[in-house]
C-alpha cells in the first residue's frame, strides 16, 4: 500500500489555551503558551501502523508537515516537497496532496481538524483516491476521522471498501462567539470501519428537569469546584444557576461565584481546589466525552477532578457508546468502562465509555 501523510501542524493549538480553534489565531496561541498537538498525534497513529505493516510505502511532505513523524515512527519516507515557508498554510496541504495523487497513493492519511479536512478534500476533488483523518483540531464535526490516532492506523489496515462522507466545517470567529453553523464543505471517499467517528449533533432533546437537578445538587454543596464544560445539555445547568457562562467554553464555579469564564487550561488549573467535579456532555451523534470540542479539560483537569457526564434521554439514544481521546493513552485506559450518565432530575443511565 502506497500512503500519502500529511500533517497540520498547527492543527489544534488553540483549544487548551481557550481561543476554540487556530484558524487565523496562531500567533495568538502561541503567545498564551500554547504546544503543537498534531505531531505527537500523528507519531502515534504512525507508529501503531508501523508496528502492523512496517513495509507499507509512505510518501510525505516535508518536515513537521509528515516526514519528522513518519521517520519518529520508523518509516524511511519518500518526501515529495517542503512548506512554501516558515508558517504551513493550506495552500501547503493542497500541494501536497496533489502531488500524492500523481504519485498514485491508494490512501491519503492527515492529521488535523475540519479545515484541514476541508483542504484535502479540495484537492483530492474529481479523484477516486481516499481520505482518512487522525484527529487533532479543535472541533472535528466531520465524519472522515478515526476515533483515535490508533484507530487511524487500524482502519488504514483493515479496510475493504470506501463510502461518501461528509467534510463538515464551522465558522471559528462565530463559534468563539457562542454560534455554531455547520457547513458542508466537500463529500469525499472514505475507507468503511467501526473506528470512523460520526458527524456532529448540534441538538439533543428536552434537558429541564436534567438541569433543574443538577443545579440543585451544586447549589446544596459547598467548598466543591465545579468544572462547567461546553455545549447546551450543561449551557442549560448554567442558566439554572443564573450565571453568565460560556455557551461553548468551560467555566469555573464554586459557592455561588463564577470564578473563571470561558476558561483555559492554566485558568481552570489555577482555580481548582480540594474537591472538583468536571459536569461534561457527550458531543451529540458522535459520543465523545473528552477529546472533541474541549481540549480545555486537559489530562492534567482531568486527574484532579471528578467527572459527572449528563446528557438527555434522547441523545443517549442515538449514541451506542461514549468515547474519550485525551492525547493521554494511560488517561484513556482509565476512564474506560461503565459510567452512570444523568438523565433526569434524580435518573441515571449506565453507558460504557470505549
Amino acid at each position: 500500500m502506497r500512503i500519502g501523510v500529511v500533517v497540520n501542524p498547527v492543527a489544534g493549538m488553540g483549544g487548551r489555551v481557550g481561543l476554540k480553534g487556530t484558524d487565523g489565531k496562531v500567533a495568538e496561541a502561541r503567545a498564551r503558551g500554547a504546544e503543537p498537538r498534531s505531531p505527537e498525534r500523528a507519531r502515534r497513529a504512525l507508529s501503531r501502523l508501523f508496528e502492523a505493516v512496517p513495509e507499507a510505502e509512505l510518501l510525505a511532505w516535508g518536515g513537521e508537515m509528515g516526514a519528522a513523524a513518519a521517520r519518529d515512527a520508523g518509516f524511511d519516507p519518500e518526501v515529495l516537497g517542503e512548506p512554501s515557508g516558515d508558517e504551513t498554510s493550506a495552500a501547503d496541504t493542497v500541494a501536497a496532496v496533489e502531488a500524492f495523487v500523481d504519485a498514485d497513493v491508494d490512501l491519503v492519511l492527515f492529521v488535523g481538524g475540519d479545515g484541514t479536512a476541508a483542504d484535502v478534500a479540495e484537492a483530492l476533488d474529481g479523484t477516486d483516491v481516499p481520505m482518512l483523518g487522525v484527529p487533532a483540531g479543535v472541533k472535528v464535526y466531520s465524519s472522515v476521522f478515526a476515533v483515535s490516532p490508533e484507530d487511524a492506523a487500524h482502519v488504514v489496515t483493515s479496510f475493504e471498501r470506501t463510502e461518501a462522507r461528509e467534510v463538515m466545517d464551522i465558522d471559528e470567529d462565530d463559534y468563539r462567539a457562542g454560534e455554531v453553523r455547520p457547513e458542508l464543505r466537500a463529500v469525499a471517499h472514505v475507507p468503511v470501519a467501526e473506528d470512523l467517528q460520526s458527524s456532529k449533533q448540534t441538538g439533543g432533546g428536552t434537558v429541564e428537569a436534567l438541569a433543574a437537578g443538577v443545579a440543585d445538587d451544586i447549589r446544596a454543596t459547598t467548598g466543591v469546584t465545579y468544572v462547567l464544560g461546553p455545549g447546551s445539555t450543561v449551557g442549560a445547568v448554567k442558566a439554572e444557576l443564573e450565571i453568565d457562562g460560556s455557551p461553548l467554553g468551560v467555566d469555573v464555579y464554586r459557592d455561588g461565584e463564577v470564578l473563571a469564564r470561558d476558561a483555559t487550561e492554566a485558568d481552570i488549573l489555577d482555580n481548582l481546589g480540594e474537591e472538583n467535579v468536571i459536569v461534561v456532555t457527550p458531543i451529540g451523534g458522535q459520543g465523545f466525552v473528552f477529546g472533541r470540542g474541549n481540549p480545555q479539560l486537559s489530562p492534567a483537569v482531568i486527574r484532579r477532578c471528578d467527572v459527572s457526564v449528563v446528557a438527555s434521554r434522547s441523545k443517549l439514544d442515538a449514541i451506542p457508546v461514549l468515547r474519550v481521546d485525551t492525547d493521554d493513552p494511560d488517561l484513556d485506559a482509565d476512564l474506560r468502562g461503565w459510567t452512570k450518565v444523568r438523565v433526569g432530575r434524580v435518573e441515571r443511565r449506565m453507558m460504557k465509555i470505549e
